[in-house]
């Protein structure tokens, strides 16, 4: 009997499970397949406010999400930095009078103390406005933070497990059975078809997009609330400025896109906002929100972007409340909370909608909901906690890398850089009796090497080469297809084994 069953293993999901089993609850949680691998991998990878959120009088969403910036920065470094934004004013629409007050209101809302504040820019002379159009010369600076989103949700993952909670991937709900006290769970393994049971006293339903199909398998139900699938689409181009900074860019018909440096030598645009009906794990980009990224971002840098420039695509579905009635960019991108369950009955809490951002917040007010009907354990904890491998300070990366440097001088810098930015001060776990580089094993390229794929296996619940190159890391943009094969078969002939008794 657990006191709690989270289904879903994105961000909510394995927020939950984590502040949950650090409380002191026993926990299962059950992801059908891995990690990550829905719509918490396919964000804008931001950990921000939502600028444009103002716009829309969302005051308390964006103070939320503000306030929560800077706590999540501190409880990961490694995955999680400080990012300027470039925002250039565009005569055609908004007034720079109303940016300027939208930003002081970003600047004190939130009650930021690490993060610098906005500022004006001429882009006549600052560096970020060499590649844009000679047209925009007067400009905005602010700061969020950028977020490696995948890895954020296997390190929650992580240290639920650390704290005692089960992590079950490629495990699916097949039937619950609600009973006064207790749920009856019938879960099956997506690799062998085997079936077991467990029960429950409370039932978490944080599967996103599934939320609706869930609910179709839980017997003796009475919610009625949907969610509204929204499709967000991202390209990734060849590195379109030199400098560290990202871009927001207005557009007409009022939306917003980004163009952020990405994995060093790529440059991110998105996103985009369009009701979305079908199978959330199939969905992709199609050639007309490919030409609307490339067009809006064309209208302000000098060098057109075509379609054929984007290397790699990526979309996702995002799970939002339904409303009714407004614009899929207007639907409010803040939770809602639905428990389910007469008096007599053991409790459903269904999650609706919700932000990378407000994901520890998210799950703190789920606790809350959750409590009358669980034994009293712990008080919340995740307000100052790290995540693993983020015990050092925010500005430490670079000592990190030096240290790491003294152990493994034969490894390129930029390696050494990429595994502090993935494993933090766990780098130190994963790197330990290397001393050499012939002591990396088979190496598959761009860096990988298979002492790292079997840490992946072993304490990060990877299972195939996709969990590897586009959710452990984005090493899928470095790695060939020839490559990207010798890796998927060295997982089936090594790999298996190996996972069946991982993490």
């Amino acid at each position: 009997m657990f006191d709690i069953a989270v289904i879903g293993g994105g961000v909510n999901g394995c927020g939950i499970a984590r502040d949950a089993a650090g409380r002191g609850y026993s926990v299962l949680l059950a992801e059908k397949g891995d990690l990550a691998s829905g719509t918490s991998s396919a964000s804008t990878k931001l950990v921000h406010g939502g600028l444009r959120y103002l716009e829309h009088y969302e005051f308390r969403l964006v103070r939320e999400a503000l306030s929560e910036r800077e706590l999540l920065l501190q409880a990961a470094p490694h995955i999680i930095w400080p990012l300027r934004f470039v925002l250039p004013h565009h005569r055609g629409l908004r007034p720079a009078v109303l940016i300027r007050l939208g930003l002081w209101l970003y600047d004190h809302l939130g009650g930021r103390k690490i993060l610098p504040g906005s500022r004006g820019l001429d882009l006549t002379r600052d560096e970020a406005g060499e590649p844009l159009k000679a047209e925009f010369t007067r400009g905005f600076e602010y700061s969020d933070c950028w977020v490696d989103d995948a890895r954020l949700v296997v390190l929650n993952a992580r240290d639920a497990a650390d704290r005692g909670a089960e992590i079950r991937v490629g495990t699916e709900l097949v039937a619950a059975v609600r009973h006064a006290d207790h749920w009856e769970l019938t879960l099956e393994d997506k690799t062998t078809g085997e079936r077991k049971s467990a029960t429950a006293k409370v039932l978490v339903n944080a599967t996103g997009p599934w939320v609706s199909d869930v609910l179709q398998r839980v017997k003796r139900t009475n919610s009625g609330s949907s969610v509204r699938l929204v499709k967000g689409s991202h390209i990734v181009v060849p590195k379109l400025f030199a400098h560290d900074r990202a871009y927001i860019f207005q557009n007409a018909d009022r939306r917003i896109i980004f163009a952020i440096p990405y994995e060093q030598d790529f440059t991110l645009i998105g996103t985009t906002d369009i009701d979305y009906e079908g199978d959330p794990a199939n969905v992709t980009i199609d050639a007309e929100e490919t030409a609307y990224l490339c067009e809006a971002a064309s209208t302000y840098f000098k060098a057109p972007v075509r379609p054929s420039d984007v290397v790699w695509t990526y979309s996702g579905v995002r799970p939002l409340y339904n409303e009714g009635g407004v614009s899929a960019q207007e639907v409010t991108r803040d939770y809602v909370l639905e428990l389910d369950g007469s008096p007599s009955e053991a409790k459903l809490l269904n999650i609706f909608g919700g932000k990378i951002t407000t994901y520890r917040h998210l799950a703190e007010d789920a606790m809350k909901r959750l409590a009358p009907y669980l034994p009293p354990k712990g008080r919340p904890w995740t307000a100052g906690a790290t995540l693993p491998g983020g015990d050092f300070p925010v500005d430490g990366f670079e000592a990190l890398v030096s240290e790491l440097r003294g152990q493994l001088p034969a490894l390129p810098e930029r390696h050494l850089q990429r595994l502090v930015r993935a494993y933090g001060t766990r780098s130190r776990k994963l790197l330990d009796g290397i001393r050499r580089v012939e002591d990396l094993g088979v190496s598959f390229g761009g860096g990988l090497y298979e002492h790292e794929v079997r840490y992946l296996i072993s304490e990060e619940w990877a299972r195939t080469a996709d969990d590897i190159l586009w959710r452990r890391s984005k090493l899928g943009l470095r790695l060939n297809a020839e490559e990207r094969r010798r890796l998927a078969e060295w997982l089936v002939n090594h790999g298996r084994k190996q996972a069946s008794t991982a993490a």
